[in-house]
């Protein structure tokens, strides 16, 4: 038999029968699928319905039909049950008897209709699986219902991608690529090669101007590094690997997983490598807060990547952590790989900066991370790449935050400093459609939304597209080849006017304290005077201040724009010297201890306000306020003590760290005191000369005392003699 189904074998499924039944990480993914689909053939059956809201009832019909039909074509080549085959076969006719006569959808957004959906990145990923399913079946096939299925639904679907909206085909964007690999994987299942060149080579057939290849080529920095964030970047694996996988069978030597120095893997591992230690993705530009490498095509890539690339001991903490594969030749692998391994340690990616930009050259992402003798992961992430925007795809998508510079941290399994995310219900009808809601503008976007410096209570860049695209970060530093203290930096220049930033963090494990510190100096340099409010993002419930504070006893918004009108003031608080607050977040005691000066405040604030239709989530946040000039504000986090209510237990409620301060700041370094309840202090200083000098020797001098490192950072000695005297 010379016909393959796409992307499994004959004999791949024979092979993957033997796992049926078995309690092994494939063998509970197929009892999943079986359960699954036979559930859907049986409740729901044949049901082709009209056009309906995006995430209402009709378009869940139909993206529920195309995933249990890509469901039912495995499970037939696997199992030769032939009711799935049947199931297949009633689907595509009754989709194919209706969709020539069928109207456009009305577009709820900016991305044009389909027939089925209301924009055609649905109706692109229900060709894509519909023809995934279709090649399951097609051997069992009569001439007579391949013509009908392919002349009066496939084809028809991808001259609607290729000619009708050939304007859209070409785009280098996820949704481009989604586009592509439907084209061409349906192509493949039709054996209509025209097409599937189209989808490689682009409609000009140049390989450059659009196509598969050149979206390998072009979205991606050389770190693989896709500029919407890995919410989004998560979404285009699946499109990648799936066309990947048929490429390679059909046309093998395209070399597919080897082109351009192997970008598929490379791609791949920068989602996998962004994770927090529990799996889940950060929230960069428009992102969910529940997205994790659970993902569906995180859990292909795991797969192949294992099965193609490497078999890494990283890949199988990452599968372990999933506790499920592809079922899919590349998942049998894997899975076989964990059943045998006596061992298999949390995954751990360590350090990394990754490149933002076509040639890296836009800033990027710092991860720092830190595993203790109890295993337990601290994380620490500086986001200063370019404005994670699609507006050269369409001016009504972008997904770029205001947020250069922006800090989250995470241990003991939770995010600590956290990012608000998008403001979406996905899927959920009744929340505007499941789309975008008003106030992921108003506020989600916003800088105050995140934790990182605004000014004067503006949003960076103005709120403006084009200004923000023209606009990168830069790394100031990144030193990770010693555990026990690990540093990162970056700065942003004229996000506000007149105003440069460098914000640089360090992980310091120090046998005082029971986590490693997460040390934060943000430095500020302006040619005149502002407010400067540093938010920071938290959940839990306030322990402790070293402050006094007034409780607003009437809530009001703290401001009436850019974000500000949707955070409540719950409190406030004047502070002149350094700032503590102690909150409760799970089982944990959490410090934050900032440094301030005079009229320096602190505001208790609260998501919610002008939200009539409570459409965001009530969290917490602290906004640190200081007027001035040139400032820096030095932050110290400490985890501490341990809370159970069940057992009445809480232990180390108070931190170690009782205060911090700026010793000094000039054109050359930073240096910053942390004073312990012990009465031990701990000095930091950070280079804020180029990166050229950083392996230089340098003194500073503040008060009459000095400094003396090498290097971008260190943990530093305060001495009243010049060094140069000696």
């Amino acid at each position: 038999m010379s016909y393959q189904p796409l992307l499994i074998s004959f004999d791949e499924a024979a092979q993957l029968r033997n796992e049926l039944g078995k309690n092994t990480l494939l063998g509970n993914a197929l009892s999943r699928d079986i359960k699954q689909t036979d559930a859907y053939m049986t409740e729901v059956g044949i049901e082709v319905p009209g056009h309906g809201e995006g995430g209402g009832y009709e378009h869940n019909r139909h993206k529920q039909n195309y995933i249990h039909m890509d469901l039912a074509g495995r499970l037939f080549l696997i199992t030769e049950e032939t009711k799935y085959r049947d199931y297949i076969v009633d689907m595509l006719t009754a989709y194919a008897t209706v969709y020539p006569t069928l109207e456009s959808n009305v577009s709820k957004d900016s991305n044009p209709p389909g027939k089925l959906f209301h924009q055609t990145l649905n109706e692109n990923m229900w060709m894509l699986y519909a023809s995934c399913a279709y090649s399951c079946i097609y051997h069992t096939l009569s001439d007579e219902q391949k013509r009908l299925i392919e002349d009066d639904l496939l084809k028809q679907m991808i001259e609607m991608f290729v000619v009708t909206y050939a304007h859209d085909f070409d785009i280098v964007h996820n949704h481009g690529l989604w586009a592509v690999a439907a084209v061409g994987i349906c192509g493949y299942a039709i054996n209509d090669q025209e097409s599937v060149d189209k989808a490689l080579y682009g409609l000009k057939l140049d390989k450059v101007s659009g196509g598969f290849l050149a979206q390998l080529d072009q979205l991606f920095s050389p770190d693989g590094y896709y500029m919407e964030g890995p919410y989004y970047h998560r979404f285009s694996l699946r499109p990648i690997y799936l066309f990947a996988e048929a490429i390679e069978r059909r046309q093998p030597e395209l070399g597919i997983y080897q082109f351009n120095d192997s970008v598929i893997k490379t791609t791949s591992y920068a989602v996998f490598k962004t994770a927090f230690p529990d799996g889940t993705l950060p929230a960069l530009n428009d992102s969910s807060k529940t997205i994790s490498i659970n993902d569906e095509g995180v859990i292909m890539a795991t797969s192949v990547c294992f099965h193609r690339y490497e078999q890494s001991e990283v890949l199988l903490g990452m599968a372990n952590h999933q506790q499920d594969v592809w079922v899919h030749s590349s998942g049998q692998t894997l899975s076989n790989a964990v059943a045998d391994a006596t061992t298999i340690p949390a995954f751990n990616w360590g350090s990394l900066f990754v490149t933002d930009g076509p040639e890296g050259e836009k800033g990027g992402v710092g991860i720092l991370r830190h595993r203790d003798a109890q295993d337990d992961d601290t994380m620490a992430l500086i986001w200063f790449g370019q404005h994670g925007s699609d507006h050269q795809y369409h001016s009504a998508l972008d997904h770029g935050h205001y947020d250069g510079l922006h800090l989250s941290v995470f241990n003991r399994g939770q995010e600590v400093l956290n990012d608000y995310g998008f403001g979406r219900w996905v899927n959920v009808e009744p929340k505007f459609g499941g789309r975008y809601i008003p106030e992921n503008k108003s506020y989600c976007k916003q800088t105050v939304a995140h934790n990182t410096v605004t000014v004067d209570q503006k949003t960076q860049n103005d709120f403006d597209t084009a200004t923000a695209e023209s606009k990168f970060g830069q790394k100031h530093f990144f030193v990770a080849d010693n555990p026990a203290l690990q540093g990162m930096s970056g700065s942003i220049s004229n996000y506000y006017n007149g105003i440069d930033m460098q914000r640089s963090v360090i992980i310091a494990e120090l046998a005082e304290f029971e986590k490693p510190l997460v040390i934060d100096v943000y430095l500020i340099q302006a040619d005149a005077e502002h407010q400067y409010d540093l938010p920071v993002h938290y959940n839990g419930q306030i322990i402790r201040t070293d402050f006094d504070y007034q409780v607003e006893s009437k809530l009001r918004p703290l401001g009436q724009d850019n974000g500000y009108q949707h955070l409540w003031n719950v409190g406030s608080g004047k502070v002149e010297s350094s700032a503590l607050v102690t909150w409760l977040q799970g089982n944990s005691y959490y410090s934050l201890i900032t440094s301030a000066v005079e009229d320096s405040e602190v505001i208790f604030a609260r998501t919610g306000a002008n939200d009539p239709e409570f459409n965001l989530r009530s969290e917490p946040a602290l906004i640190l306020r200081q007027s001035g000039k040139n400032h820096v504000f030095a932050s110290v986090l400490e985890t501490h003590g341990y809370f159970n209510e069940s057992t009445e237990a809480s232990l180390s409620a108070r931190g170690e760290v009782k205060s911090v301060n700026v010793m000094g700041h000039d054109e050359v370094g930073t240096v910053i005191r942390i004073e312990t309840v012990k009465g031990n202090d701990y000095f930091f200083a950070i280079s804020n000369e180029a990166e050229s000098k950083h392996a230089q020797t340098r003194t500073v001098k503040f008060d009459s005392h000095y400094y003396t490192w090498t290097g971008a950072f260190a943990q530093v000695e305060q001495s009243e003699v010049d060094p140069a005297s000696k």
